[in-house]
């Protein structure tokens, strides 16, 4: 795939998901296992190996990716630990940025989650197994494979989390396990047992051969979290009265993978699809194939394979280019959205959002011309300081524009006026900055002239 041009993923995460499998699926569309490796040999050196083999689920093909654990004793680690293992990576040439970025987002998406089960600040969580170095491969190894896809966006589908009770450390507690409840938050999910072929005699199908996505803020030698849940290798007991369920179908995670990465909950946007691939769980259940998918391609409206410069321009067709900004003084925007307007923009404007963290920020967006995006993506990281923006072709429907004049007390007053294909004037409309000056020099207010100049349009 072409690194230049955007690249949207889509998640089908309606039979489950979970970490390795993610990654497996990853793998399949095309990531560079040997690239993944080479990554966590430079955060964690001689410590972890990633085996690919091709499996059988549900009678689909399927990649299967296990992480051998290479050290005898591995450490537990603390979310603040883990940052800074991440950060101290920060200009190995092994280890690129935008993985560290999408890492740190994952872990600290994991590290609020347990904090908040278990009333402590995140920074005092001590991943269990999420700090063991096989789950740490995990979250590290998917998002240097989303990295190496070139994928700039994501969506994901409703994920199925399972339903039911497992045996924990703590007792016996309902499925969806704590962290996972709160990592769905803001996100649909279902039990499960509405997916065709459902039952509740098919318990724990994510079982995986390395223990890991449950976490404990306190005892870091407490027993793993799901005693016979998706991580355990015999048959769970349940607990006198209760309903088996079906056990759980998304780890802490994987959930939080899908958080991390993709932006977007809803069906597979419309897009060219390039690649697709196939991540398998363990467990291999009997007409319910237990896999995840993925699906990567081009936003339809961007060329196959084609860099945006080499499109050649049409009425209908832009670039939208946009970066979130969360370390701007406010007062900068203004001339920001200016500057990009005075130097040939077709619009622009800004969009309040929240980054990590909490983090208020803002998304800076501008439509250009493609022979202009290159220089407002230039102009746009100049005026920020924003290390990167990212660039997609759109194609627009728009009515036909011209200007006409109107006096109003003596000022002259630009009017857009906007036609239909077949010439039909649709909208007359006076330029706001002509009101305004107008208005300071007539002694009225911008609403008086305003509603003037309308007036005099319209007549």
């Amino acid at each position: 795939m072409d690194p230049a041009t955007p690249r949207t993923a889509y998640l089908d995460a309606t039979a489950g998901i979970a970490g390795d499998m993610l990654l497996a699926a990853l793998v399949d569309a095309g990531a560079d296992l040997a690239g993944v490796q080479r990554v966590l040999d430079a955060l964690v050196p001689d410590s972890v190996r990633f085996v690919r083999s091709d499996v059988d689920r549900g009678g689909q093909r399927a990649v299967k990716v296990d992480v051998e654990v290479l050290v005898d004793d591995p450490p537990h680690r603390t979310w603040a630990s883990i940052r800074e293992l991440l950060e101290r990576s920060r200009g190995n040439v092994d280890v690129p940025e935008r993985t560290v970025d999408l890492a740190l987002a994952v872990f600290g998406r994991l590290a609020e989650a347990e904090g908040a089960t278990h009333g402590v600040p995140a920074d005092e969580v001590h991943f269990h197994e999420v700090g063991a170095l096989d789950s740490l491969a995990d979250v590290i190894g998917a998002c240097e494979a989303w990295r190496q896809l070139g994928i700039t966006e994501g969506t994901a589908s409703v994920i199925a989390v399972g339903s039911g009770r497992i045996r924990a450390a703590h007792g016996d507690i309902p499925v969806p396990v704590p962290a996972v409840a709160r990592l769905a938050i803001g996100w649909p999910t279902v039990a499960g047992e509405i997916l065709p072929g459902r039952g509740h005699h098919h318990a724990h199908d994510h079982d995986h051969d390395h223990d890991h996505d449950h976490h404990h803020s306190h005892d870091e030698h407490l027993p793993a979290h799901a005693q016979g849940g998706p991580h355990a290798h015999g048959s769970r007991k349940v607990p006198p009265g209760v309903a088996p369920g079906i056990g759980e179908l998304a780890t802490p995670t994987g959930v939080a993978l899908v958080r991390g990465l993709a932006t977007t909950a809803g069906p597979q946007p419309a897009m060219t699809v390039l690649a697709l691939g196939i991540g398998a769980g363990t467990k291999d259940t009997p007409g319910r194939p237990n896999v995840v998918r993925v699906l990567i391609g081009e936003p339809v409206g961007h060329p196959t394979g084609s860099p945006l410069h080499d499109v050649h321009d049409t009425p209908t067709s832009a670039v939208q280019i946009e970066a979130n900004v969360d370390d701007l003084d406010p007062r900068l925007w203004p001339g920001v959205v200016d500057a990009l307007l005075d130097h040939g923009a077709l619009d622009a404007w800004l969009t309040p959002i929240v980054m990590k963290h909490g983090r208020p920020a803002v998304t800076v967006h501008a439509l250009a011309r493609h022979d202009a995006a290159d220089e407002l993506a230039d102009l746009l990281m100049r005026s920020t300081g924003t290390l990167g923006v990212r660039m997609h072709a759109v194609e627009r429907r728009i009515r036909t524009r011209s200007f006409e004049h109107v006096e109003v007390r003596g000022q002259r007053i630009a009017v857009k006026v906007a036609r239909d294909d077949d010439g039909t004037v649709v909208r007359r409309e006076p330029e706001f900055r002509d009101v305004a000056a107008a208005a300071r020099v007539a002694g009225l207010t911008e609403r008086e002239m305003l509603h003037l100049a309308r007036t005099a349009a319209e007549g």
